[in-house]
């Protein structure tokens, strides 16, 4: 499978990702985006017995254009295209594990950052959303004129009961 392919046209219902690539020394940024692209949809590091009981190709993730980054060296924008049927509906953990998951370790490359995400509203459907809008929460919190913010309060072990509670007094 290759998975840098510059005459593919994308979809309206690809998930499209912009990825700043910084290869290593030696490595071309084409084989750098395909590395993005096969690491965060089907690709592996070794061959699997798997691999040839489905056909890869339909769901292979596939860079599809690479442009330099004006003014830096050696950065490049990578843009891959990720077929829905690779996702999880209504999953944005599923989502973002594929995406961002993984792919970050990867060894052909000294940097790696998303700069953008283009969810399709075929995907976006698929969220149920809230059970019930933004004033039955105020309502239950009664907390009005402010953002509501969620925390995880630090630290998380060490603290007393008397001390945590009233760090959680505070968030509210």
């Amino acid at each position: 499978l290759t998975y840098y392919t510059p005459d593919y046209e994308t979809k309206d219902t690809d998930i499209l990702a912009a990825f700043r690539v910084t290869p290593q020394p030696g490595v071309p940024p084409e084989e750098a985006g395909a590395a993005v692209a096969a690491e965060s949809s089907t690709g592996t590091w070794t061959t699997v017995w798997t691999d040839g009981l489905t056909s890869l190709d339909r769901y292979k993730g596939r860079c599809y254009h690479i442009e330099p980054v004006a003014g830096e060296e050696s950065q490049f924008i990578a843009y891959v295209a990720y077929p829905l049927d690779l996702f999880e509906e209504g999953s944005v953990t599923n989502l973002f594990t594929s995406i961002v998951g993984n792919v970050f370790g990867f060894k052909a490359l000294r940097a790696l950052r998303l700069e953008d995400l283009r969810i399709p509203p075929a995907y976006v459907k698929t969220f149920q959303g809230p059970p019930h809008g933004i004033q039955v929460e105020r309502d239950k919190l009664n907390k009005y004129g402010r953002p509501l913010l969620g925390c995880t309060i630090k630290p998380k072990l060490g603290l007393s009961a008397k001390n945590y509670g009233r760090a959680v007094y505070e968030c509210l």
